[in-house]
């Protein structure tokens, strides 16, 4: 069975509404959404949740590697339309808390 939303954000601070916050402000048209292995098979749901919250935004779901936030997709240079943004997850904080 597939998580919902709501059961993925008890488990994981996504950051939902940051991301589409952004979106809107960089009036992206094409996005990428780059996930860690722990979080690619909630992918869709994440997809389905931008999409009601954004309007004529296109999403592309990275499959391959992802290793961090260093870590950027090569090889796309040929991708038209052109990628507006790329939004990269991940599992943990990118600094540990004291």
């Amino acid at each position: 069975m597939e998580k919902t939303i709501e059961e993925l954000e008890k488990d994981y601070d996504l950051e939902l509404e940051k991301i589409v916050r952004k979106i809107k402000e960089h009036k992206a048209k094409l996005v990428l959404l780059q996930f860690p292995d722990g979080l690619k098979p909630y992918a869709t749901v994440i997809v389905d949740y931008l999409e009601e919250k954004t309007k004529d935004v296109e999403f592309l779901i990275w499959l391959d590697s992802c290793f961090g936030a260093c870590d950027i997709p090569v090889g796309l240079d040929g991708l038209k339309p052109k990628i507006d943004l790329i939004v990269q997850f991940g599992h943990n904080e990118l600094m540990p808390s004291y």
